[in-house]
């Protein structure tokens, strides 16, 4: 008869005697093999069967998926998208690695203002300097090609990354016009918030360039733009990263909504006028709307004289 045999046994008759015994084993099976007394706080129990023997498991290996893992965060989830630099380059865009133009050094001179109010380096403190919207009075004056140039342009910078939102939901070109299909963003998590950003976001194949999407189109984009939702949600994205500037593609000011609700969250705001299009009156009109916010830029497209503040003319700042 085996020690834990003995045990049991020794056990049952001091139980049939009337003894209040504390703990009683598990029955023995042709399993169970002898074990070592255990200890207790460097004390020996009193006796083998006292308490149960526990064997650790030897450690093992963790799996493939748990040794590639990282800590969720905005970003790093995201799905990968490219972005058809020929066809960009080709419609006059700028894109990384190109040669020095015009419109490259235009759009230097352009993002080097804003970049000062984010660093710091500008007497004027804002808040949220890293949260950019470019916007202008009326549909086709160029804010859409302002703002995916001024991305390419910042995301060449040594000490900054980008996140370029599209947030217009009435007229949305962006995705469109950077050759990448429709997906779910802004709107969808501003609607379903246990949605994960990391998961909207698409990483493109330009270093240091991400892309939000607009989303599903909604009726109740003016309310979500404007609601406490969309605050918490710019507020996380502007200080989640603090070398990120997130630019957003705005709607136009006059024919909606959505941009005036856009402007109270944005530090800073790029409004763009079309030379020769865009009428004196319609322009003073937007800017009485803006009139309140600490910082907004004038950025005159297509201009084709001498500008002030512009070597080349073609922009004018």
């Amino acid at each position: 008869m085996s020690t834990i045999e003995q045990a049991v046994k020794r056990l049952e008759e001091l139980r049939t005697a009337g003894v209040d015994v504390p703990w009683t084993p598990a029955p023995p099976t042709e399993a169970t093999a002898p074990a070592p007394s255990p200890f207790v706080s460097g004390a020996p129990a009193a006796s083998p069967a006292a308490a149960p023997s526990v064997h650790p498991l030897p450690p093992q290996p963790a799996s493939p998926a748990a040794r590639s893992a990282k800590p969720q965060d905005m970003g790093t989830r995201s799905k990968q998208v490219e972005i058809d630099l020929s066809r960009l380059a080709a419609q006059g865009y700028i894109v990384p690695h190109a040669t020095r133009s015009l419109l490259v050094d235009e759009f230097r001179v352009i993002k080097r203002p804003l970049l000062g109010n984010i660093t710091g380096a500008a007497s004027t403190k804002i808040d949220r300097p890293n949260l950019i919207m470019v916007t202008s009075s009326l549909p086709g004056e160029g804010k859409t090609f302002v703002a995916a140039n001024l991305a390419m342009s910042i995301a060449a910078e040594l000490n900054h990354t980008v996140l370029l939102v599209d947030a217009d939901p009435s007229r949305s070109t962006l995705l469109e016009r950077l050759g990448i299909a429709p997906a779910q963003g802004l709107i969808d998590k501003l609607l379903h918030p246990e949605l994960d950003l990391s998961d909207l976001i698409l990483a493109t194949n330009v270093p240091k360039l991400a892309v939000l999407p607009v989303g599903t189109p909604s009726a109740q984009a003016t309310e979500l733009f404007a609601s406490a939702t969309m605050d918490l949600l710019l507020e996380e994205m502007a200080h989640r990263y603090r070398d990120r500037v997130i630019i957003l593609d705005a709607p136009p000011l006059l024919p909606s909504a959505e941009a005036r609700a856009l402007s109270l969250h944005a530090g800073q705001i790029l409004f763009v006028v079309q030379a020769g299009r865009t009428h004196q009156g319609t322009v003073q009109q937007s800017l009485t709307m803006l009139q309140d916010h600490p910082m907004v830029y004038t950025l005159l497209n297509q201009s084709r004289g001498p500008k002030a503040g512009s070597p080349y003319g073609y922009y004018a700042y």
